[in-house]
């Protein structure tokens, strides 16, 4: 059984616990409603529902759910900001989001704390997103002059030039679990190209999302520019993806949720950007470095809970090299430190949900029903009698038909599989509907770029751990998404390319009716 941090017990987690309540406690007084065109609303007064605290089910607050005309509201508001957002330069937009991020990275430590206790992840992880939400802003302001920049495409009788312009309104549908730092990765995009915005967080995490919007406007954010509506997908969710007013969506989430929201915004032709679910392989060949390659094997996976769309949670381990490297994984999964969240010293932490801790304990009844070997873990973990802790979890003795080697458990949860040669190890890693990402371990320069090129992936990290570059591509093939953030890839989804032609009135032009 893995290490435990004592649980509400720790005088430093306790701390931090009585701090989080504290910042906490304007929003939990009464039910959460939503944000709309610069001021908290009740909005249509929702059917309220519980959020509850991952390390000890019990009930942090309660939150509205949103209705239509709440999401009607927002796409007002959203439609009445962006005439003149839009028209608003790139470098009085890059000013205001700079301002965010100075606000954000002044309450860097109350929205890490708030989060941790919110989502169930290790403090140790959440003050780093605090400050990568921060960055994200930092990153896309310095962009907002130059987002409707184009080309210039002369021919000798035209002149024709490019240039890109605000989509429009959006909606932004985040997940549960890095909430804050994913709304900023949405969002800081699509304020920097000029477009207005509808959120809607996710159920299970509302709280530093309502943070988020009110930093946002307290820094000089225009009323009706990000508005905030809370609510279930199928009310909330399913009144933003439909609406009208709405041109675009933005979604990070299930597979499955991303085939529903095409579906709803079909109707109206709206554009989607989809970030899903993955299940990701990490490579080890025999003649790679092993110790760096462990770090990064087990970091990947257990770091965040496992509820991390890029975890690599299949390793495939050249055969030579298996048990010893395997071995090494269970030690390692033995030590890890499971505990309250708000302990600096904890690793691992809760599962978001009791709904979300039943599906991922459903996986360890599957395991031993496909012939799979428990090697590490399995069970819940009794480091606190309420809360949704699940041991971290190796299983070995697996193949590439498995269930649990095939379908996303998004927990703290490692399947692993042999593979013989250069050829055996694509082929499995290629073998899931999913292709998100991927991680190759080999000290051979060919090899890295030949399986690399190979694996069906929008992403393929080489002798690391997933290290994000904001330039760079973030994005899905398959079952894992549609589309690209980062750079100007974001900007191409939350803007239009136009083109202008200028007749230079040396062409001849067709003569009718002459």
């Amino acid at each position: 059984m893995s290490e435990s941090a004592p649980v509400l017990t720790d005088s430093v987690a306790s701390a931090n616990r009585q701090r989080a309540l504290g910042h906490l406690a304007p929003y939990v007084s009464e039910p959460l409603g939503h944000f709309i065109e610069g001021q908290p609303t009740s909005g249509a007064g929702g059917e309220p529902f519980d959020v509850l605290d991952p390390s000890t089910g019990e009930t942090l607050g309660q939150v509205l759910g949103g209705m239509a005309q709440d999401v009607d509201a927002a796409a007002a508001a959203a439609k009445r900001a962006f005439p003149e957002w839009s028209r608003t330069s790139g470098e009085k937009r890059r000013k205001i989001l700079h301002s965010i991020a100075d606000a954000i990275e002044q309450r860097a430590d109350e929205i890490a704390v708030v989060e941790s206790l919110d989502t169930g992840q290790p403090l140790r992880f959440m003050s780093k997103a605090a400050l990568r939400g921060a960055e994200n802003f930092r990153f896309f302001a310095d962009r907002a002059p130059d987002a409707q920049d184009g080309l210039a495409l002369p021919t000798s009788d035209h002149l024709n030039y490019t240039m890109r312009q605000p989509i429009g309104p959006v909606g932004v549908i985040t997940p549960w679990n890095t909430p804050f730092m994913l709304s900023t990765w949405k969002i800081a995009p699509a304020l920097a190209a000029g477009c207005t915005v509808v959120h809607k967080p996710a159920e299970w995490s509302p709280y530093s999302a309502r943070l988020l919007v009110e930093i946002a406007h307290r820094a000089g954010l225009p009323a009706g520019v990000f508005n905030s509506v809370n609510g279930l997908g199928e009310g909330a969710g399913r009144a933003l993806t439909e609406h009208p007013d709405i041109k675009a969506i933005g979604f990070v989430g299930e597979s499955s949720t991303g085939s529903a929201i095409m579906s709803q915004g079909a109707a109206t032709l709206k554009r989607v950007h989809f970030e899903l679910g993955g299940k990701n392989p990490v490579v080890v060949f025999d003649d790679a470095d092993l110790d760096r390659a462990l770090d990064a094997v087990v970091f990947m996976i257990y770091s965040l809970n496992g509820q991390r769309c890029t975890s690599s949670s299949r390793l495939l381990v050249q055969d030579s090299i298996h048990d010893e490297f395997v071995d090494r994984v269970a030690e390692r999964v033995e030590r890890l430190r499971v505990g309250d969240p708000l302990d600096p010293q904890t690793e691992v932490g809760p599962l978001i949900h009791p709904r979300h801790l039943d599906k991922v304990m459903g996986y360890m009844q599957v395991a031993r029903g496909e012939g799979a070997r428990i090697r590490s873990g399995g069970a819940r973990h009794d480091c606190s009698p309420k809360g949704y802790f699940v041991q971290p979890t190796l299983f070995t003795g697996a193949h590439a038909q498995m269930r649990i080697a095939r379908e996303e458990i998004f927990g703290p949860v490692l399947t692993v599989i042999p593979f013989a040669t250069e050829e055996d190890a694509i082929a499995k890693a290629n073998d899931v509907e999913y292709g998100l990402a991927g991680y190759v371990w080999t000290g051979d320069a060919g090899r890295a770029h030949r399986v690399a090129q190979a694996i069906e992936a929008g992403m393929v990290w080489v002798n690391s751990e997933n290290v994000r570059h904001l330039p760079t591509p973030f994005g899905g093939m398959k079952s894992s998404g549609i589309g690209r953030d980062g750079g100007d890839y974001s900007f191409d989804f939350y803007m239009e390319t136009k083109n202008i032609a200028i007749g230079l009135g040396q062409h001849k032009i067709p003569k009718l009716g002459a």
